[in-house]
């Protein structure tokens, strides 16, 4: 049985490269000449030989190959990869719907039930669950709606989290670690997470420069995308984008072999599927289970979930696993469904789809009053039965399978896990690098898709640029060259504390950047494609550019036509704390994106901090007139530090005037009076003082201004600087809100 097994497994992939069949079949022989039952060492040993002889480099890193086991010398070798689970249970808490006589009621009890609380019940999802997959076999688990299907999927592939789910998964009898399992498999979620604007084609290849290693040459990469392509039936659409609401694009069930391969580019040994036929019609959902079944041939162990599969489907399916409210009704082969209902006192008719006839007795079964509960004692008795038939007729054949390092490292030679690992490490976690390229490969390859993405849809980066232009043009012609007087002091401070709020407004765009992009990056960082740290710089690299722009273009339109001072260099400065606001603010609102999982709730946020930053940032009330409980805000406040820096860019020159003779009774009940006694009482002052005041006598400069505001504090490159590392903080923030955010597990 596990020698046509083998056979069947890894042919297909033979023919996939069939560069090295003369190979192989030279190997094989030698292989057959040396012992009836090879050892471990002999397989790594004949196809380390191939891949010198086709490589002529024992360094290079293993092309995507397998062993061609066909050969009648390989019979005795057993099965590779057995993943076995045991006694599974997970439960959860639920809020209790409370009613008022439910209440008096559960405060008469003396003692409460077992697990519950007051105002919260104790829900078991998966209730002692057992089984096991083996590689190129497909496990099925079936259920209704809510009987636990994705719950077991999750509790396999290590997405609860650890303390909550009690039972053993393990590999070829070893306990399996996390850091392990992300490298050597793959989770394939119900919901196609890709980007729109990318073409089948360019989707997988960004998933192979991801989880391929550096030491993997291009051309090579490519032409494992090209072969996944064929072996995905994506050939016709390999140029087509992959498409949204807005944009036509691939259809459904090309979109779901698309997420499929992205997530087996490397090869897995592990493959969970989450209903990977949902929404799908029948054909399209026959060809996703045969493109799983050639995955499973190739030396996988693929484990999927699946709500009412056809008889079609059913033909490709190796084992299923039945489950009703978290209990096992059935487990085996579907050429024994048939047997087992029979024995149960439920045969299934001819004409009937298997499945279909399963799943309702099922359903029926779970409203009738006892439940599924004699299904589940049957299955118990079936399985117990099976097993004791099955070990008395098979205690002389029984033999010791591989060890989970020697099946990994079998694996690896054979092309499996392509990740430029070696054979000579001490452990099985060791044995796989944890990331399969370095973190300057990652950001440079997020940049790429980043970039590529954006470019293909200009219309938003030119609705920002349109929108600071339209406010730079505004605010150009409503503070159209300011005079130096009182008034114009007046004007330049409300221009300043309007310029610096808006260029952080203008940043709310960065919300739903990260919002759209949060369960791919999710799905892609949960098995390794690459670190958080490399998506959290390679994302602040990629807004440089726009953000630089967009304040070139917001300085240009404003800077001259306001009239502001200080020539070149006071533009380049201005320039600076421009930019370095949007960095600010843009850092900022991707922070708040990390944190907050709703695009409206995180627009009330955004506008709603920005407004109390305005407030606190000294234009409306100055830093020695904020209540001693307040001015913690007024230094938190991201508009002070640019406010401050762009008016002592402003003001800083001690020679310029802004308040000359008469112009002190501007702003004032006496400002209205004729100009000739202004002067009189101008000279009056004079006399009372003892000091010669004349109308082109300079009482206020602009030093004098910035200690009115209270600016002494800070100069401005030490405002610019501050502004920048505001920048630089909440990117930090925003890479331990990923890192605390985004465990994909279940609690």
């Amino acid at each position: 049985m596990s020698s046509r097994i083998a056979a069947e497994n890894f042919a297909p992939a033979r023919d996939t490269f069939p560069i090295f069949s003369s190979q192989m079949e030279r190997s094989d022989s030698s292989i057959a000449n040396t012992s009836a039952s090879p050892t471990l060492a002999h397989f790594l040993k004949q196809v380390g030989d191939v891949q010198k002889e086709a490589t002529g480099d024992g360094n290079e890193t293993p092309v995507h190959q397998v062993l061609d086991l066909s050969d009648p010398s390989i019979e005795s070798r057993p099965l590779p990869f057995v993943l076995s689970f045991s006694n599974l249970t997970y439960s959860v808490k639920v809020r209790r719907k409370m009613s008022l006589p439910s209440l008096i009621s559960r405060r008469r009890m003396s003692e409460p039930e077992v697990g519950d609380r007051f105002f919260t019940s104790t829900k078991t999802l998966l209730n002692d669950i057992s089984g096991e997959a083996r590689d190129g076999e497909i496990l099925a688990v079936l259920g209704a709606s809510g009987s636990g299907k994705s719950t077991l999927i999750d509790a396999l592939a290590n997405r609860i989290a650890k303390g909550s789910l009690k039972g053993t998964v393990t590999l070829n009898g070893e306990t399996l670690e996390s850091r392990l399992l992300k490298v050597i498999s793959a989770y394939v979620m119900q919901d196609d997470l890709l980007f729109p604007m990318l073409t089948v084609e360019e989707t997988l290849m960004f998933a192979a420069e991801f989880r391929l290693p550096r030491t993997l040459s291009k051309s090579k990469k490519k032409l494992r995308v090209q072969a996944l392509i064929d072996q995905l039936g994506l050939r016709n659409a390999a140029k087509t984008i992959i498409g949204d609401e807005g944009h036509r694009g691939v259809s459904g069930g090309e979109r779901r072999r698309v997420s499929i391969g992205i997530d087996i580019i490397h090869d897995p040994i592990l493959l969970f599927l989450d209903e990977p036929t949902s929404g799908l019609d029948s054909t399209s959902a026959y060809m996703v289970v045969r493109v799983l079944q050639r995955i499973a041939q190739s030396g996988s162990i693929v484990i999927m979930s699946v709500h009412q599969p056809s008889s079609r489907i059913l033909g490709l399916l190796d084992r299923l696993l039945f489950l009703s409210r978290g209990q096992t009704v059935y487990s085996g082969s579907p050429i024994n469904l048939p047997q087992y209902f029979a024995d149960f006192g439920h045969p299934i008719p001819d004409s009937e789809n298997r499945t279909e006839f399963a799943l309702d007795l099922i359903r029926e079964l779970e409203g009738s009053p006892g439940g599924t509960r004699s299904l589940v004692e049957f299955n118990k008795t079936w399985q117990n039965m099976k097993k004791h038939n099955v070990a008395g007729n098979s205690e002389a054949s029984d033999r010791h399978g591989l060890s989970m390092k020697e099946a990994i490292s079998a694996s690896i030679s054979r092309g499996k896990l392509v990740s430029g690992a070696t054979n000579n490490d001490v452990s099985p976690s060791s044995m796989v690098p944890r990331f399969a390229n370095p973190l300057w490969i990652e950001m440079v390859v997020l940049a790429k898709r980043s970039m590529m993405n954006s470019r293909r849809m200009p219309e938003l980066f030119g609705i920002r640029l349109g929108a600071v232009m339209v406010t730079g043009f505004i605010l150009a012609t409503m503070f159209w060259h300011l005079d130096e007087s009182p008034k114009g002091v007046q004007e330049r401070l409300g221009f300043f504390a309007f310029a610096m709020s808006t260029t952080y407004y203008t940043c709310a765009d960065a919300l739903p950047v990260f919002l759209q992009e949060r369960y791919i990056f999710m799905r892609e960082t949960a098995y390794n494609a690459y670190r958080r740290s490399s998506y959290v710089l390679s994302h602040s690299f990629v807004s440089l550019p726009s953000l630089i722009f967009l304040a070139l273009a917001f300085s240009a339109t404003t800077f001259w036509a306001v009239g502001l001072d200080g020539g070149l260099s006071g533009f380049l400065f201005y320039f600076l704390i421009i930019f370095a606001s949007f960095w600010a603010g843009n850092s900022f609102v991707t922070f708040l994106s990390g944190v907050v999982p709703h695009v409206m709730l995180g627009y009330t946020i955004v506008v709603a901090i920005l407004a109390y930053f305005l407030l606190f940032s000294g234009f409306f009330i100055n830093r020695d007139r904020i209540p001693s409980y307040w001015i913690w805000f007024h230094y938190i406040s991201l508009v002070k530090y640019p406010y401050e820096g762009v008016l002592q860019n402003e003001f800083s020159n001690p020679t310029r005037c802004f308040v000359k003779g008469v112009q002190i009774f501007d702003n004032t009940p006496l400002g209205s009076v004729p100009n000739a006694m202004k002067l009189k009482l101008l000279s009056s002052m004079s006399n009372t003082l003892g000091m010669e005041l004349t109308s082109s006598t300079c009482l206020t400069t602009g030093t004098d201004i910035l200690q009115q505001q209270g600016i002494t504090d800070l100069s401005k490159w030490n405002c610019l600087w501050v502004t920048v590392a505001w920048g630089f903080l909440f990117r930090i923030l925003f890479y331990f809100a990923l890192l605390l955010g985004s465990k994909n597990k279940r609690r």
